[in-house]
């Protein structure tokens, strides 16, 4: 999986610290493979692969952004 380019911050310019990139670029690939098993164990016990999908957009949509108590 290729993360990203540009990594936009809440201004629209791009992240452009090193060490956060790297971060990003390692949570990002540490989660696509979560993300991938998940998708894989799931189908093959048998859930069809557009409810998996749909439950790891609702999964998404549901984060709490650290910037709103």
């Amino acid at each position: 999986m290729t993360s990203p380019v540009i990594w936009p911050q809440s201004d629209g310019q791009p992240v452009s610290c090193r060490e956060k990139l790297r971060v990003l670029e390692e949570n990002y690939q540490e989660l696509g493979q979560v993300m991938q098993d998940m998708f894989e164990d799931a189908v093959l016990m048998g859930v069809d692969d557009a409810a998996v999908r749909r439950i790891l957009t609702d999964l998404v949509a549901a984060l709490k952004s650290p910037r709103r108590a």
